[in-house]
């Protein structure tokens, strides 16, 4: 099974539209930096070459701010996919043993939650012996006698 956090809780995936896409590329602080001193030791490979001018230092400056910044984010993305993961896993411990409803395609199974597993870190609930996405909850049962 394939996830991304908007199956985490059935209420992120329905609110949030995101794709799970991550960059391919994987450009660090210390290979920006690498960059710069280059393009600043040879300033041919920073000049523009219609107008004959360099890149000045202000220039560089803004450019790791950018670059920083964009680092910042994804880090900050990294931390919100791990807490949601969380948030995630504990919820599907408090299912233990209750009673649910979930959508399977066009079809709505219920039963009791007998297991969870555990897929690339991402909870799934075991009902009747099938496996289920905590995506597909639907409903939530508190009376535990059935």
């Amino acid at each position: 099974m394939s996830y991304d956090y908007t199956q985490a809780i059935p209420s992120v995936g329905i609110s949030t539209e995101y794709s799970g896409s991550t960059s391919k590329t994987n450009l660090s602080m210390d290979d920006f930096l690498k960059i710069m001193s280059a393009a600043m030791k040879n300033p041919s490979i920073g000049s523009d070459s219609s107008s004959g001018s360099s890149s000045s230092g202000t220039d560089y400056v803004s450019q790791m701010a950018q670059f920083a910044s964009l680092d910042q984010l994804n880090n900050i993305g990294k931390r919100l996919t791990t807490t949601v993961m969380g948030m995630q896993q504990n919820e599907a411990f408090s299912l233990l043993g209750k009673n649910v409803q979930l959508a399977d395609g066009s079809t709505t199974v219920s039963g009791k939650v007998d297991k969870v597993k555990f897929s690339n870190g991402y909870a799934t609930l075991v009902v009747k012996g099938n496996e289920y996405q905590m995506g597909a909850l639907t409903e939530v049962d508190n009376d535990t006698t059935n």
